[in-house]
């Protein structure tokens, strides 16, 4: 049954959150925050590294301004629904984890990246701990060379989840807002202390830009 249950929401999942994606798009009031740190090296052609929180999600693919994207999407099954679903965006998806084929992963966003693709990754999914960044990310941006983009989204009113990431859904009609942090690039030659020092320094930006976004939705209810 259950088995059965699960093919029932890959064929007819994606299309509803599609359809569910699109119709808060069409009733909510969003905003954008320091947008112009990514969209003006989108503009000069430039290839980055996106990072946001995974119970941060579900309104992603509608930021996104670049010229081609992949992301990053866990092998779990639940990965497969979301692979699905940012596929009707137009968007691409490279499958692993920092726990399910995580070597893969980084190295299918290394390949995009020499592709000229933008990549985006949740540093801490597919299973948390929540808002921990695990070393992924910022080994993927001393390997490429490119600044890494933390970006959060928030809205409210909002219904939170009981998941492990406290995944958000906004209520139609309800005020949304994307806020970007600024860029953190790491050199090629850094040290694996150095590298940790970047991963945290990731881990505080998007605390920081999420507290922001939240207080932002809410001052402006």
């Amino acid at each position: 049954m259950r088995k059965i249950w699960h093919r029932i929401m890959l064929r007819l999942g994606p299309g509803a959150a599609f359809f569910l994606i699109k119709c808060l798009q069409w009733t909510m009031r969003i905003e954008e925050l320091n947008g112009e740190r990514i969209r003006s090296a989108w503009q000069r052609g430039e290839n980055v590294i996106g990072a946001f929180w995974h119970g941060r999600l579900l309104m992603t693919p509608l930021v996104y301004g670049g010229h081609g994207l992949k992301i990053l999407i866990s092998r779990h099954r639940d990965g497969e629904l979301i692979s699905r679903t940012v596929h009707h965006f137009g968007l691409e998806t490279v499958r692993g984890s920092s726990t399910r084929g995580g070597i893969a992963g980084i190295k299918g966003l290394a390949r995009a990246l020499r592709e000229g693709y933008d990549v985006a990754i949740a540093p801490d999914g597919p299973r948390g701990p929540r808002c921990k960044v695990q070393p992924g990310v910022m080994q993927l941006a001393k390997l490429s060379g490119l600044p890494v983009f933390p970006f959060t989204f928030s809205a409210s009113p909002r219904k939170v989840l009981h998941t492990w990431d406290r995944f958000i859904i906004p209520y139609p009609f309800s005020r949304g807002v994307f806020v970007f942090g600024e860029p953190i690039s790491i050199d090629h030659a850094a040290s694996e202390e150095e590298v940790k020092a970047k991963t945290l320094l990731l881990e505080k930006r998007l605390q920081e830009i999420t507290e922001v976004a939240d207080r932002y939705c809410e001052k402006r209810r």
